[in-house]
């Protein structure tokens, strides 16, 4: 599937960044940049992985990474010809799966952390000068988000097999993309790295748990891919 999705995607970043390469291309959207306030959608595709301290130097407990999906809203405000500021509020859905060390049962030794993010980020964007139809730029800023997943006040914990996070999560992250103006529209392909700055996990009832007791801090890292229309 996900050949399948990345073959096209790349052949059409491939034919629009050739296009903008011309030597006299036709400029389009030129009024674009001038509004004080733009709008937008994104969708996109994530990875989720954990940051993982240690009380005591022991065997490390393993992550296996999925891709996940991400769709949401934007609102840019234009401060000058090179700098905006965006909110994207976004839902982001991934799975992790954690593999505990020093258990001969699976049913223990692995936890599946489905989590529902509704994310809240503030960005800075900083872009170049306009290229003909395009213009690379880089994001940076904080969020904050929800996740709707955690299990944070359930009673259970991993003996009965509930692996338990924070509702609330910090974030700082940093990515770039590049506008391309297309005739009817400006799409935008971007990476962005977002990492955790707040602990997220909540540990189990007994403070020498098997599973988190030797656990300093559990924090969320990952990576989106998005695909921006404005």
């Amino acid at each position: 599937m996900k050949k399948w999705f990345f073959i096209p995607l790349t052949l059409l970043i491939t034919n629009l960044v050739s296009a903008q390469f011309n030597e006299s291309p036709i400029l389009n959207k030129q009024n674009e940049d001038k509004k004080i306030l733009n709008w937008g959608y994104f969708l996109g595709l994530n990875q989720y992985d954990f940051k993982i301290e240690y009380k005591e130097n022991a065997q490390d407990i393993l992550v296996s990474k999925s891709f996940g999906f991400n769709v949401g809203l934007i609102g840019e405000l234009r401060l000058n010809e090179f700098f905006d500021v965006r909110f994207e509020p976004g839902l982001h859905y991934g799975s992790r799966l954690i593999g505990f060390p020093g258990f001969d049962d699976e049913r223990d030794a692995i936890r599946e952390v489905k989590s529902t993010y509704i994310n809240f980020p503030v960005l800075l964007k900083a872009s170049t000068r306009r290229f003909g139809n395009f213009k690379p730029f880089l994001l940076a800023g904080g969020s904050q988000s929800l996740n709707l997943g955690s299990n944070e006040e359930s009673l259970d914990d991993n003996s009965s097999g509930t692996f338990r996070m924070k509702k609330w999560v910090y974030n700082y992250e940093l990515g770039f993309g590049i506008d391309f103006y297309l005739e009817y529209f400006k799409f935008t392909p971007s990476i962005r790295g977002v990492f955790a700055i707040t602990d997220e996990l909540v540990p189990d009832n007994d403070p020498n748990s098997p599973w988190t007791g030797n656990i300093e801090s559990l924090k969320t890292r990952g990576i989106f891919i998005n695909f921006t229309f404005e």
